[in-house]
């Protein structure tokens, strides 16, 4: 299926405004983070997410799914730090392209949820689950 004709403008709008709305997001102490390792830098990247923990594992959609800097990370390196209510959890983060995104939507928390309907293009959605390891780190 392509992709509307506004969507590329759609994309380069919204994460224009993300970069800047998430240096702010970082910083506050109850925001979600998921950190993840550079690609390419090797640095530490930490990008403000909206989701859930379900028993061991954190659920959660990517807007852009694949054009997600935070899904190449992951691909790159699937060890990941997650940030839930001001506490670090390690993890192992899975990409779930055959999980159904719209209806995980559903299952997460609303207001984020109508963000990332909101802020995606088309169907480029994609679940990611992280693996919480046994404990917290830090």
């Amino acid at each position: 299926m392509s992709k509307p004709p506004y969507a590329e403008k759609k994309y380069r709008a919204v994460t224009a405004v993300q970069r800047r709305l998430n240096a702010v997001m970082r910083r506050l102490p109850a925001q979600t983070l998921l950190e993840t390792t550079g690609r390419v830098s090797g640095l530490p990247r930490r990008t403000p997410v909206g989701g859930r923990r379900v028993g061991d594992s954190f659920w959660l959609v990517s807007e852009f799914g694949e054009r997600s800097q935070y899904v190449r990370n992951v691909r790159a390196d699937p060890r990941v730090r997650v940030r839930i209510r001001g506490r670090w959890y390690t993890g192992t983060a899975r990409l779930l392209p055959d999980d159904d995104p719209v209806a995980r939507l559903r299952l997460l928390p609303r207001l984020n949820s109508l963000a990332v309907r909101a802020m995606g293009v088309g169907t480029g959605h994609l679940t990611v689950r992280v693996d919480l390891d046994e404990g917290e780190s830090r």
